[in-house]
């Protein structure tokens, strides 16, 4: 199975590019949030998630191991394939969608194509109690057991792990987190978010 490429990107069109790896051309479907960051003939490395059917090899591919982890969550769904995982992951980057399944914004989840309020409702029940985990997790690991180094979450995620340590529940902590987040704005240092998080409770 195929968990990396790196190449340059000879073409990128509406729902995929071509990446060249050594003289190959690998056909990767990618949420908009990836193609986004991608330019022709620019050296790229993308995660890759590989879907074997019986008429076709399939990859999909993403900037970030954490992208490719909501891939894989979003599948766990019952009615969400790889295309309406991918349709999520291209209307809402993987903060906003932490934010809309800790605060169960149904009508956020409810944005991607294909996604109707029942598929958002079922979403947002399902995954809500994972997003504290990918939060906090500080690496993923591949197939083959090694790490992927992934960047630090940031002062939500820290915000987050201290809330936790006050004796929050990780989904509470998580909820806490995205609804200051919602208020103060992105950027917000995590002794503000921990401060608006409290004072939210206490009201």
């Amino acid at each position: 199975m195929i968990g990396k490429l790196t190449g340059l990107v000879d073409s990128i069109a509406e729902d995929h590019c071509i990446l060249d790896v050594g003289g190959v051309g690998y056909l990767v479907q990618c949420p908009t949030s990836t193609l986004a960051k991608l330019n022709t003939g620019a050296h790229v490395s993308l995660m890759i998630e590989t879907k074997v059917s019986d008429d076709a090899i399939r990859l999909y591919g993403f900037h970030t191991a954490e992208e490719r982890e909501w891939f894989r969550l979003l599948q766990t769904v019952q009615n969400v394939g790889a295309r309406v995982a991918l349709n999520v992951l291209s209307a809402l980057s993987s903060r906003e969608l932490e934010r809309a399944l800790a605060l169960s914004d149904k009508a956020a989840i409810g944005k991607a194509q294909g996604v109707g309020p029942k598929l958002a409702l079922r979403i947002t029940t399902e995954l809500k109690d994972k997003v504290p985990a990918i939060m906090l997790r500080g690496d993923l690991a591949t197939e083959g057991g090694a790490p992927i180094p992934v960047a630090p979450r940031g002062p939500e995620a820290d915000a987050v792990a201290a809330l936790i340590k006050l004796g929050y529940s990780p989904g509470q902590a998580a909820e806490m987190v995205a609804r200051a987040a919602n208020d103060l704005g992105q950027g917000s240092p995590v002794d503000a978010l921990i401060r608006e998080s409290l004072r939210a409770v206490a009201r």
